[in-house]
Formats: C-alpha cells, sequence, structure tokens
C-alpha cells in the first residue's frame, strides 16, 4: 500500500531530515572566528550553531525554519520556496502544529512576551516600530530569517539587526 503525500508534506519532511543531520555535522564543527567571537560582518551569514528548543514543538519550528535556509525571500510570501519573514515563522510554526498569525506586527502580540536576556530557540524576535520584521531565534545569540528582496533564508547574529522591538514565546 503506497501512501499518497502531497509536495509540502515531502518538503517538510524532507527538511525536518536534512536539518537533523545537519544539525549533527554542525554540532560537531566550530564555529567560524567571526561567528565565535560575536562579528559576522555586521548582518553577515552565518553558521549556525545548534542549541536545543525548551520543547519538541518549538524545536520542530526551529528544524523546519532552518531547513529554508537558501530560500529566497519574495514578498507576501508563506512556501514552500520563497517566504517574507512572517511567512517563514508562520510555515515553520504550522509545520510543528501551531498556527501563529500571519504578518509580523499581529505574530508581535501573540504568545507570552519574553525578555531578551530569557530568549529560547523557537522565540520570535521583532524588529522596527512599527513591528515589520519578525526572526526566530536559534540560540547562541543567533536568528533565521527571510529578510528582503534578492536575499534568501538565512542565519544572522541577533545583535546585527537594528530597531530590536521585543520577542514572544509562541511555544
Amino acid at each position: 500500500m503506497t501512501t499518497a503525500r502531497t509536495p509540502l508534506a515531502r518538503r517538510s519532511f524532507r527538511g525536518i531530515a536534512v536539518a537533523a543531520i545537519a544539525g549533527a555535522g554542525i554540532a560537531l564543527s566550530p564555529l567560524p572566528a567571526s561567528a565565535a567571537a560575536g562579528g559576522g560582518g555586521g548582518g553577515g551569514v552565518v553558521a549556525a550553531a545548534p542549541v536545543a528548543a525548551p520543547n519538541g514543538v518549538a524545536q520542530a519550528a526551529v528544524d523546519t525554519a532552518l531547513a529554508q535556509r537558501g530560500d529566497m525571500y519574495q514578498y507576501g510570501a508563506t512556501g514552500p520556496d520563497r517566504f517574507d519573514c512572517s511567512g517563514l515563522t508562520s510555515f515553520a510554526y504550522r509545520a510543528a502544529g501551531v498556527e501563529i498569525p500571519r504578518t509580523s506586527r499581529a505574530q508581535s502580540t501573540f504568545g507570552t512576551p519574553v525578555a531578551k536576556s530569557d530568549l529560547k530557540p523557537g522565540d520570535l524576535v521583532f524588529f522596527y516600530s512599527p513591528v515589520s520584521h519578525v526572526g526566530m531565534y536559534i540560540g547562541n545569540g543567533q536568528m533565521v530569517h527571510a529578510s528582503t528582496a534578492g536575499k534568501p533564508v538565512a542565519v544572522v547574529n541577533l545583535d546585527s539587526m537594528t530597531g530590536y522591538q521585543g520577542a514572544r514565546r509562541v511555544a
């Protein structure tokens, strides 16, 4: 008996499997000197340094978001091959079984507020006033996000981003 799978289901499964395998390899590799020193060239892409999320839902969301690295930004896109910032975060949490609002501004009022010093993998981090950008914290001072036209989904140092407005925990 064969089970029919949708392209989204295949991509989500493949993405989670790839993230798990890649995470194991990254865990055994040292960070580049610039990333380990907190550098990264003012927003440059850095290697993802895996940190365990506080629960399975948050971990699944992080793994899904990380599996989208390299997919290009497109305003209004919600996946599976192109994303805007809030499309990426809503796609990742939907794959983990949690529905969150679609826009960065709506996401910024969803869930529980979290102090920057208490961030855990899976927390959503928000930027600019009014809020117009969101990323997902992945640990070790890093976040994954879909930044702007012409740029792929990438991991960056959280502190390389300007206009930090706060964070929310949704799982």
